[in-house]
């Protein structure tokens, strides 16, 4: 394996599938499946075999196989070729190969900031859930907000 861990004391089979949140000081290998968060003050590696549905946040976080949630690295956040991400990435720096599969936003910081990503992740996320259910309370998608730059006056109704 390419990608030098420090500190892995968590070590996750590809035969094994966990439901509910991982939390540790030290760092992860996951191999197998998880159904839920993983926070970590160490270094997380998702291999080609794993698949977590969660948000993932650690020190250092390389992705090979499959992640349906945010991802927040603090330091560096490295997604291989055969990585598929479904969510948003926030990291200080990022390294992403060729093959990449990303639906999400990224957003690389500076060092300052709160310096804790994975509360500046779970806030995003409480965002942006709350930007649809307004959006669902206009009147759902057939219905253009009226400031809208795609409005034309007299037009508050999507066509049929």
């Amino acid at each position: 394996m390419e990608t030098i861990m420090e500190d892995i004391k968590t070590i996750i089979t590809e035969d094994v599938e966990i439901s509910g949140s991982i939390k540790c000081t030290g760092g992860v290998r996951l191999g197998g499946k998880v159904n839920g968060d993983i926070t970590t003050a160490g270094d997380v590696l998702v291999e080609k075999t794993a698949a977590v549905k969660g948000n993932v946040s650690g020190n250092s976080v390389t992705v090979q196989g499959m992640i349906k949630g945010n991802i927040a690295a603090r330091e560096r956040l490295e997604l291989k070729g055969t990585a598929k991400v479904a969510g948003d990435i926030k990291a200080k720096r990022l390294v992403v190969e060729e093959g990449v599969s990303l639906v999400g936003k990224a957003e690389i910081i500076s060092g300052e900031g709160s310096g804790d990503l994975s509360q500046d992740m779970e806030s995003a996320a409480t965002e942006d859930a709350s930007k649809v259910a307004d959006e669902e309370n206009r009147g759902g998608p057939g219905v253009r907000n009226p400031m809208d730059p795609r409005t034309r006056p007299g037009q508050l109704f999507a066509r049929k």
